[in-house]
């Protein structure tokens, strides 16, 4: 899957918006508009962002978890 698609998935699942998904992510408000433009990121950028995907969807899944667990 590529890296945008990936980004826009959690955009939508997180209402996050673009500009701190990329704040946060890589530390460039712009980072997600200049993806759609056409930019090309570094691996070691991609990287970046695939791991601060995976840790804030490990994160949500937890808190998913204890609120099943309250519900019961």
């Amino acid at each position: 899957m590529e890296l945008l698609d990936q980004i826009e998935g959690y955009l939508a699942r997180s209402g996050t918006k673009a500009s701190m998904f990329g704040r946060q992510a890589v530390g460039d408000p712009r980072f997600v508009q200049d993806l759609r433009e056409g930019r090309r990121p570094r691996r070691k950028t991609t990287q970046r962002v695939l791991n601060f995907l995976a840790s804030t969807e490990r994160v949500a899944s937890t808190r998913s978890d204890r609120v099943d667990v309250l519900a019961d």
